[in-house]
């Protein structure tokens, strides 16, 4: 049985997810700020995370930050927020969905169930040999496939050589010339430009805003490299 762990401040709203959790299966961990709910993530087996974003003392996006140190279950945040700007930051802060209030409940439910479903399928591709992962991104060297969130990533044979020797190297910046000679096995003579390019592409078919990338980072000035999660 699946558990979720849900975050909110309004007690109203707790007592109302936890009927509709409990109506669909799932057991049931209640947090009433960002700080409850680490605690509550380190103490029980949490499989989704149902987190508000305004709350006092420790908010949901920080509390988000920190659970992406040491957990990489899904993450659906809850805000009164609705703009593409707000959707977008709280997606780079780690989070896998952003639903805002007020919000129907059936449609959080299914929410819910695709995202446990897609972090159930990506759980037993990690245990797999030799499977290269950072929270919902993974790269199967064997069979030469890329996921996302449980979905195929299609690369051409150069984008996934870069994502591959990235993934390999996951937190180490490498330069462009690394990456060059590496992919395209020759000396590597004004190669920025063309390493520019592919992680461009590469960044347009992993992240959700490819202008703010939470996989694929630029350290300028130095290279690029694969952020762990």
């Amino acid at each position: 049985m699946y558990t979720v762990l849900i975050c909110d401040d309004d007690q109203a709203i707790l007592e109302s997810l936890e009927i509709y959790l409990h109506l669909e299966g799932y057991e049931v961990v209640k947090a009433t700020n960002g700080e409850e709910a680490l605690a509550a993530a380190r103490a029980n087996e949490i499989h989704c995370i149902i987190l508000d974003i305004m709350m006092p003392g420790l908010d949901g996006l920080n509390a988000t930050l920190q659970l992406r140190e040491f957990h990489n279950v899904p993450i659906i945040l809850l805000s009164a927020k609705s703009e593409d700007t707000d959707k977008i930051t709280g997606l780079s802060f780690g989070a896998d969905d952003y639903v805002t209030k007020p919000f129907n409940p059936l449609e959080l439910m299914a929410r819910v169930k695709s995202q446990i479903r897609r972090y159930a399928t990506l759980g037993s591709i990690e245990t797999r040999e030799n499977v290269l992962t950072t929270g919902g991104l993974s790269l199967d060297p064997e069979a030469k496939e890329v996921l996302l969130d449980g979905e195929a990533v299609h690369l051409t044979a150069t984008e996934y050589g870069i994502l591959e020797l990235l993934m390999k190297n996951m937190g180490r910046v490498l330069s462009t010339n690394q990456i060059y000679e590496a992919v395209w096995n020759e000396p590597a003579f004004s190669s920025e430009k063309t390493v520019t390019v592919h992680i461009r592409r590469i960044r347009e078919k992993i992240e959700i805003n490819p202008k703010e990338p939470k996989y694929l980072k630029v350290v300028w000035g130095i290279g690029y490299k694969i952020e762990r999660y």
